[in-house]
């Protein structure tokens, strides 16, 4: 409650937000209205007629835009969750742009000297005033440092740590009421989503993490001579300013501007996919963005990943998990895919396996007949996607994140050659991790781990086990439970209570004021006692008032 005082502005603007494009019925529904104003109706009786005539998905994509940084994130990040979002909304919050006009020079440099505790003028020997890119979360400027290198310095947005700070605490609040009030919503824990989304974003505001990130992957790819990595400078960056070098290249966007380079695109293409695959499934940390805005083709055809904001992380099990399904495509294996996404799955008890099964071979079945090379993995992998999302499985969320990440490479790779066969390049990759995995070395390590944790699993359970029955004899066990889908009812009895407490008051109120003039009390006008005049206009007012609150609800 104190929260919503708190931002009691912030969740006004929402409101009106969500009112204008047609989404009144959520305020009303969550309940949220009596917390923020008891004083007036907040909401009017209709939003923009034009707004109204737009869909349902088209109208949650404009609130999101307005409502700005922290909900255009939010929107940007479920765009990569079908399992939580229909795919209508999918391609609407694809739309969203987060780029934002910059702030203005002043501010930048101010905040870079707070940052680094000194004068722009004695840091760098030469600073661009005029940002060359500008997105919600930062802007980059152009500079040179006192050697002559010429470094992007990305400059966080002014107040934007407050600004999500506050819009975070507001979205908890609104994922509350949801769960509480709304029964639809129950299955998609919007709780837990909120969760989830604070973690990424408080990773993105923090360019000390995606430091560390270009950093491993500097590391990761030491000994490989196709890709570059940009440098980054510890002594000019800091969580809020992060200064790395500048990369001039050609953007892998034009096939055309490639060629009048002097580069190769089809060999650009083949070691793009290549290196994301082995970030994949040798490193088990990978650009979770290459688009081709993110992706430049240095001489030599060399590719350099700009922008390491979103990166994911897959862990050894999963990659084991993800080698097996591929296999499985390649070999038409429809029970070994099944029981592999079974077993990724946190529900693996579903009502029928069998149509699981069934669908997954039929998904099989329309590619048994055709190349490799005809074979558009980003399609698959979006019906896979669909699959687990039909029967309700809830897979690890970097999963999603890794299929739009194989998704947009090849959808980059196939812009510079047509015939890039992704399937052929991930093959390898599935393979070795697989015979990896069946190594003596390796078997005989797992074993004895296994060994380990059943040898701890005998000795702490007969203390466990004591424990609890202990706990259950001295009456200290406890079963926590919450009511759902009560509140309707207790609303509607509140509304009940009120109206008859109303009428009751209403009554006296009609009784007393004609006894006052039934008793020809004074002061009078034109002979009739004010009190009982006075006391009927306010009879005449709470009788209306009571009347237009049944009419506006719909019951009588």
């Amino acid at each position: 409650m104190s929260r919503r005082y708190r931002h009691i502005n912030r969740y006004r603007e929402i409101i009106r937000v969500l009112v204008k494009h047609g989404f009144g019925d959520l305020i009303t529904r969550t309940n949220l209205e009596r917390y923020i104003d008891r004083g007036r109706k907040l909401l009017p009786g209709r939003g923009d007629a034009k707004i109204a005539s737009l869909s349902r998905w088209e109208r949650i994509r404009m609130v999101l835009e307005e409502l700005g940084p922290t909900f255009i994130k939010f929107g940007q990040i479920m765009s990569n969750r079908p399992d939580l979002v229909p795919q209508e909304l999918i391609a609407e919050l694809a739309k969203l742009q987060s780029d934002v006009p910059s702030f203005s020079e002043e501010e930048a440099r101010n905040l870079i000297e707070e940052e680094l505790g000194r004068p722009v003028s004695e840091i760098f020997a030469e600073y661009s005033r005029t940002p060359i890119a500008s997105a919600s979360i930062a802007q980059v400027h152009k500079a040179f440092l006192p050697n002559g290198e010429k470094v992007a310095i990305k400059v966080q947005r002014p107040g934007i740590e407050q600004i999500i700070k506050t819009d975070l605490e507001i979205m908890f609040d609104l994922a509350t009421l949801m769960e509480k009030h709304i029964q639809e919503v129950d299955i998609l824990h919007p709780v837990s989503i909120v969760e989830e989304f604070e973690r990424s974003i408080k990773r993105e505001i923090d360019f000390t993490i995606e430091a560390a990130a270009i950093e491993r992957f500097d590391r990761n790819f030491q000994n490989e001579s196709t890709i570059y990595v940009p440098k980054v400078y510890r002594d000019y960056s800091t969580n809020k300013v992060l200064t790395m070098e500048f990369i001039d290249g050609v953007k892998a966007s034009s096939t055309e501007a490639l060629i009048n380079a002097g580069l190769d695109p089809k060999l650009l293409a083949s070691r793009g996919a290549d290196l994301v695959l082995k970030q994949v499934f040798e490193h088990g940390f990978f650009h979770a963005d290459p688009h081709p805005g993110n992706m430049i083709a240095l001489p030599g055809n060399v590719v350099c990943f700009l922008d390491f904001g979103m990166i994911g992380g897959i862990s050894p099990g999963h990659r084991e998990a993800l080698s097996n399904i591929l296999v499985g495509i390649v070999n038409q294996d429809a029970a070994g895919i099944t029981k592999t996404v079974l077993k990724l799955a946190r529900n693996q008890y579903i009502d029928d396996v069998e149509r699981l099964e069934y669908e997954i071979c039929e998904l099989l079945e329309q590619y048994s007949y055709q190349s490799l090379k005809s074979v558009n993995m980003g399609v698959m992998l979006n019906q896979m996607v669909s699959l687990v999302v039909k029967h309700r499985l809830k897979i690890p969320p970097n999963f999603y994140l890794l299929a739009k990440a194989l998704i947009t490479i090849e959808g980059v790779g196939r812009i510079l050659d047509p015939d890039l066969d992704m399937v052929t390049h991930t093959e390898p990759f599935a393979k070795k991790l697989l015979k990896e995995r069946l190594n003596p070395l390796k078997l005989t390590k797992d074993f004895y781990l296994s060994v380990i944790d059943l040898s701890v699993l005998l000795r702490d359970l007969p203390a466990e086990a004591r424990e609890i029955l202990a706990q259950m004899k001295e009456g200290r066990t406890r079963i926590e439970f919450e009511h759902k889908g009560l509140d309707p009812m207790l609303k509607t009895h509140e509304q009940i209570s009120n109206r008859i407490s109303f009428a009751i008051v209403l009554s006296a109120l009609i009784v007393g004021s004609a006894l006052i003039v039934q008793a020809d009390i004074p002061p009078k006008i034109y002979g009739i006692p004010i009190i009982g005049v006075l006391g009927f206009l306010a009879a005449g007012v709470m009788g209306f008032w009571l009347l237009i609150s049944i009419l506006r609800h719909g019951r009588m």
